[in-house]
């Protein structure tokens, strides 16, 4: 029902720039917390960015200063803009909607698109 929809990825040489682009929640999309994630093989998913509906934003040490989010209320959209890309970016990248409620938070997740960085 909370449709969560990531697309952009593909191969892009070391040094690169590439833009991931997210729709987001139909409906109440503001009151998300949309962020991205990311998951090499072998390795858990970790956090990369966020960003709150009032754009205030958190990045992870590994991308902070190459990677920006951002998103459009309007459009009920957010975007990765990833630049200087490392090899070590390689993973697949979901895009997510987080919701705070009380005490608890509720995760809705894409289904994945792949960057690999590679040249």
């Amino acid at each position: 029902q909370v449709q969560v929809v990531e697309s952009g990825g593909g191969l892009v040489q070391p040094g690169g720039s590439l833009k991931l682009s997210c729709a987001g929640p139909g409906i109440f999309f503001d009151r998300y917390i949309m962020g991205w994630y990311r998951q090499a093989p072998g390795k858990e998913r970790e956090f990369v960015a966020n960003i709150t509906g009032g754009g205030s934003t958190t990045y992870s040490d590994s991308v902070k200063g190459r990677f920006t989010i951002s998103r459009d209320n309007t459009k009920r959209t957010v975007a990765l803009e990833m630049n200087r890309l490392k090899p070590e970016d390689t993973a697949v990248y979901y895009c997510n909607a987080r919701r705070h409620i009380m005490d608890n938070h509720y995760d809705y997740w894409g289904q994945g698109t792949q960057v690999t960085v590679s040249s």
